[in-house]
């Protein structure tokens, strides 16, 4: 028996890299499923496994998934009632934003630290393409930078045109396992030839119509870096639907708002309308960005909106 770590998964096989560093490419054995979880993908990208040669020594058998320390998860696009492991294992996930070619939409951005704060995960808002920026753009971040750094979150300025913030992204991903998530076209796939220029992964240009990215990353994939760690590359997510939060807990996933709820006059508030909200008085006196309260009732009413 044979322990890698899953660094590439495409349908139903796993590329596996083993502990001397060989990779071999593997198929589940039989019906084996991760207990607990009801996904589309019992297997994720991160996901440390056991294995066993075929007879004829070509590929491998995973047999078990051990446990992880930590994973994400999306809804399934194409089945809403299942979810999607995004990937496992992980130190850290970077969300790399943009402010115009294409815009983040911060009920996006909302959901996804909303989501890796569900699965204990620490994340990093990274603004693309800082150098295309005018006045009004540098403005906008600027304000976004200032409301998720008061919240608590660490923000990165990022230009991959002239290395402005490579140096310190680096320093943050150094023997790290880093999920790397955003929309279609922010950047992505140079961001990773650049921090690993032996990967040539793919780019096009935005989309001149719908001023959106293409889809240019079909499947989750680890790539090792040269100064230490893993990057994970995720498809472009357009839509990002949140999963296992029951609708009284929501807020515990908005630091700020999970501290002023501590004022609440009643225990099972929703921050809706409720009598006594400290919540609510927090928005209106403006402790509370009303742009972060918004996505909260997105989440709360399930709207199940692709934020694109």
């Amino acid at each position: 028996m044979t322990t890698g770590i899953v660094v590439k998964s495409v349908g139903s096989r796993y590329r596996v890299l083993t502990t001397t560093g060989d990779t071999i490419d593997c198929v589940l054995r039989g019906k084996l499923r991760v207990k607990g979880i009801d996904t589309t993908n019992p297997v994720a990208v991160g996901d440390n496994v056991l294995f066993e040669l075929s007879d004829d020594r070509k590929y491998g058998l995973i047999t078990e998934v051990l446990e992880r320390r930590n994973y994400i998860l999306r809804k399934s696009s194409n089945l809403s009632k299942q979810s999607q492991i995004i990937a496992a294992n992980l130190d850290q996930a970077l969300l790399v934003v943009t402010v115009i070619l294409p815009k983040t939409q911060v009920e996006f951005i909302d959901r996804f630290l909303a989501t890796a704060e569900a699965y204990r995960i620490p994340a990093v808002i990274i603004f693309n393409k800082t150098d295309l920026y005018g006045p009004e753009e540098a403005e906008t971040m600027e304000e976004l930078i200032s409301m998720y750094e008061r919240v608590g979150y660490r923000c990165l300025r990022l230009s991959l045109r002239n290395g402005s913030g490579v140096p310190g992204l680096i320093s943050l991903m150094k023997g790290k396992v880093s999920l790397i998530s955003g929309n279609s076209g922010v950047g992505k796939s140079t961001l990773l030839n650049i921090l690993n220029p032996e990967l040539k992964l793919r780019t096009e240009e935005i989309s001149d119509y719908h001023k959106q990215g293409k889809h240019i990353t079909t499947f989750p994939e680890m790539h090792p870096l040269p100064f230490g760690g893993f990057a994970v590359d995720t498809p472009g997510i357009r839509g990002f639907g949140v999963v296992d939060m029951e609708r009284n807990e929501i807020y515990h996933f908005f630091p700020e708002i999970f501290r002023a709820a501590e004022g609440c006059r009643f225990y099972n508030c929703l921050h809706l309308d409720e009598p006594g909200c400290a919540v609510r008085q927090a928005v209106e006196e403006g402790e509370i960005n009303w742009l972060r309260y918004r996505s909260y009732i997105s989440i709360l009413n399930d709207e199940n909106t692709k934020y694109r």
